[in-house]
């Protein structure tokens, strides 16, 4: 690289000025609404083409692998050739395991989710393991594992966000707000609705509701949606017909119906839980697990095709038929065990449309029971309706994101009015009483505690290393008590801390306390041991401020040492509680004003 010196003049001031049009475009996104569009804008293009190609991919292995019209959704199919249903999700499990041989082999960091990524980590995702997630989904769903598309979907248009915010440099909450445009636009372009896709970004990825993120996330996700119409034309679309007139009493089952649905949802993740569990006990490797979980996969389609891939048609299959209660009854145990087999063995995917599906069973199922307590106004279909929405909410999560899907897919006010006193009765129980979404449950598994994509990331970054001082007053706990006061005169320190002959933290000893002693005490201590406290309360350097404010105030201490770690317990530095909570207090405030664009 040549240096500065040995450029002309002229080259000298080209380069300056490109490096200011750069400076002046990374300056206008980091500070400006309009920039935030703009990439907004850019993101929603390629959610819209992720969704469509991903898609398009799906569709073509179905029709390669099963022998299916490019146009016909596999769970609606008649198969007549049983072999290849059988085999199918053993082969797609055979290749997800050499793909997760490998890359244990080479890539030891798990991936992050957009979930994860926007509450510890600031919105920051690698778009290569984005990728590495989209053809795991693709190879899952594309031999028929029971999986959707919409974990693929989400992690790679929100990977993509993450990127373009990298590039430009932006802030955390900046950042944030990208993720969830991505986000937003892959939902929106998936099921042609882009307020449930800013929904689901707001509820579920960003973690909250602010006016800065609320032009970019709904502007990708209508950019999506016109994008992934023009290049696939598919729609999401369900006729309910003549409903009548909605009555007060109607709501009575409708919210009976979101309490079984949550009561179920809760069921459906732990069972998912413990196939994993069971999974991570035994000793088969976890790269044979998929094709293990294929066979079953593969024995369940070919009782019913209705249990392969995400379930789109089954659905619209479900809700154009009369078929018996029993049937109904049998097909949502079949796609239950099968999509918490697929998931508990390995196979990659999400619940998203599973839980839309197995939830419109229940709700048709719900029906005849529902016609004794009802004006007859609900039929199978919309009860169908509500219940996709409320169990949607129960795995998922997001009542408002299921509400406004209730809307845009069948445009009827009073059906969505209904959906949203289940999908409120289904979120209130599943919160209550277990806690998490299908995706929270799964951090809690890991032994993460976050709830939410609500930022907690700073948190864990302000840490004790950070906030400490390393400048420290030690003194051996040997030492003379006069030879003590005269190396430490009254004023040279607050306190100082105490090591034993091995070098290791024995305490503190407030300084004062000691020339009071020599003043005051009518029976004098003779020995700095007589002062130390706090000997068993100490500080980690990886600690938050959390929890170093927890032990402050349970150790009733002002300061406390700084050690390396538990067994050699050796002082870096020094930490007072009215330092940590400054500094908790400051970057707390610092947080809320990015949320609500104050910062620059």
């Amino acid at each position: 690289m040549r240096s500065v010196q040995t450029l002309s003049p002229v080259s000298l001031l080209k380069a300056l000025q490109a490096r200011a049009k750069l400076v002046k475009k990374k300056a206008f996104a980091r500070g400006s609404e309009i920039g935030l569009i703009l990439s907004s804008v850019a993101i929603g293009i390629a959610a819209g083409a992720a969704v469509s190609g991903m898609s398009w991919i799906s569709r073509a292995m179905h029709n390669l692998i099963y022998g299916i019209e490019m146009s016909e959704w596999l769970s609606a199919s008649e198969i007549e050739n049983k072999t290849v249903v059988l085999v199918a999700p053993v082969c797609g499990g055979a290749l997800l395991g050499l793909f997760l041989y490998i890359l244990a082999r080479r890539r030891k960091r798990q991936i992050v989710d957009p979930i994860e990524a926007n509450a510890l980590y600031g919105g920051r995702i690698s778009l290569t393991d984005s990728f590495i997630v989209a053809a795991q989904n693709l190879i899952s769903n594309g031999f028929g594992a029971s999986v959707g598309l919409e974990a693929g979907y989400t992690q790679l248009s929100a990977g993509i966000g993450s990127k373009i915010g990298t590039k430009l440099k932006l802030r955390r909450e900046d950042m944030r707000i990208l993720v969830g445009c991505g986000a937003a636009g892959a939902i929106a372009a998936a099921f042609n609705a882009p307020l449930t896709g800013a929904f689901y970004a707001f509820e579920l990825i960003i973690g909250t509701y602010s006016m800065v993120a609320l032009a970019p996330v709904v502007i990708s996700a209508i950019i999506a949606t016109f994008v992934a119409r023009a290049l696939s034309g598919n729609s999401f679309v369900i006729e309910v017909g003549e409903i009548g007139t909605i009555t007060p009493a109607d709501y009575l089952p409708a919210i009976l119906l979101g309490a079984i649905c949550a009561a179920i949802g809760i069921v459906i993740m732990q069972g998912v839980a413990f196939i994993e569990e069971m999974a991570r006990k035994s000793s088969v490797p976890p790269y044979v697990r998929p094709a293990l979980g294929g066979i079953i996969v593969g024995l369940l389609g070919m009782v019913t095709p209705q249990v392969l891939s995400a379930g789109h048609g089954a659905l619209h299959l479900n809700l154009d038929s009369d078929a018996p209660v029993k049937i109904l009854i049998g097909i949502f145990l079949l796609k239950s065990l099968a999509s918490a087999v697929s998931i508990g063995s390995g196979f990659r995917g999400g619940l998203f449309f599973a839980s839309l599906f197995m939830g419109s069973l229940i709700g048709k199922i719900f029906g005849t029971p529902a016609d004794l307590i009802t004006t007859g106004s609900l039929t199978p279909t919309v009860l169908a309706v509500v219940g996709m929405s409320a169990l949607a909410v129960a795995i998922i999560g997001g009542p408002l994101t299921m509400t406004f899907l209730a809307l845009e897919i069948t445009a009827d006010f009073p059906i969505t009015a209904l959906v949203l006193a289940a999908v409120i009765t289904s979120s209130v129980v599943v919160r209550t009483t277990f806690g998490y979404s299908f995706a929270t449950w799964r951090f809690h598994l890991r032994g993460e505690s976050i709830r939410s994509a609500h930022d907690v990331g700073w948190i864990r970054n302000l840490t004790v290393d950070k906030m400490m001082r390393a400048d420290v007053k030690c003194a051996r706990l040997g030492t003379e008590l006069e030879a003590f006061r005269e190396t430490f005169p009254l004023g040279s320190a607050k306190r100082v801390i105490l090591l034993d002959n091995d070098e290791r933290y024995a305490g503190i000893i407030s300084l004062p306390d000691i020339y009071a002693d020599e003043v005051e005490a009518t029976r004098p201590r003779t020995a700095l041991a007589d002062f130390l406290s706090h000997q068993n309360d100490f500080l980690l350097p990886q600690m938050n401020a959390r929890q170093a404010a927890a032990i402050f105030d349970q150790s009733h201490a002002e300061a406390l040492a700084v050690v390396n770690n538990l067994i050699e317990r050796k002082v870096i530095g020094q930490l007072s509680e009215a330092h940590t909570l400054r500094r908790y207090s400051e970057e707390l405030d610092r947080q809320r004003r990015e949320a609500v664009g104050e910062v620059a």
